[in-house]
């Protein structure tokens, strides 16, 4: 019920948080502000540049951090970075952030199936329940998470 969960965050004012600048662009932001929402993208912002550096990570895995601190209901949209994707599953399995709704399609070869086995297996492994849509297998990408989302808004008119 991944859609119908997604759906009824988007409709209780949750706002999108996406692993790329592209993504953030391709998500209709007029229709989720009609339910209160709005898109981040942190990746090029200087607190995360310097988190990163200062942590020895990677700039997705400090935005991640940093929409962790968000205090608001939040849907994550991971279309680029697996190590996005695995930093949300340590944030959930820490405790720190509770995802409406997960939308994992990162695309590549490194890290790209197991970012989201972690994300299918969360319930099983950890008794975590969280939403989910994933694309299994290598496929996916910032505009397949943008798409995702926009099917949501679109679907709820």
């Amino acid at each position: 019920h991944a859609v119908k969960m997604g759906m009824e965050a988007i409709r209780q004012g949750a706002s999108i948080v996406t692993d790329t600048n592209m993504g953030k662009a391709g998500i209709n932001k007029k229709k989720l502000a009609r339910y209160g929402g709005q898109v981040y993208c942190f990746m090029a912002d200087e607190d995360v540049a310097a988190m990163a550096k200062q942590n020895g990570t990677t700039r997705a895995v400090a935005s991640m951090d940093k929409a962790a601190s968000l205090k608001q209901d939040l849907i994550f949209a991971v279309g680029n970075a697996p190590t996005a994707l695995i930093r949300l599953y340590e944030l959930i399995c820490e405790g720190r952030i509770a995802p409406r709704l997960i939308i994992g399609v990162p695309v590549g070869f490194v890290n790209v199936i197991q970012s989201k086995e972690l994300i299918l297996n969360l319930e099983k492994e950890m008794g975590i329940r969280v939403p989910y849509i994933i694309a299994e297998g290598r496929k996916g990408g910032s505009n397949v998470a943008a798409a995702i989302c926009n099917a949501l808004l679109y679907q709820m008119e």
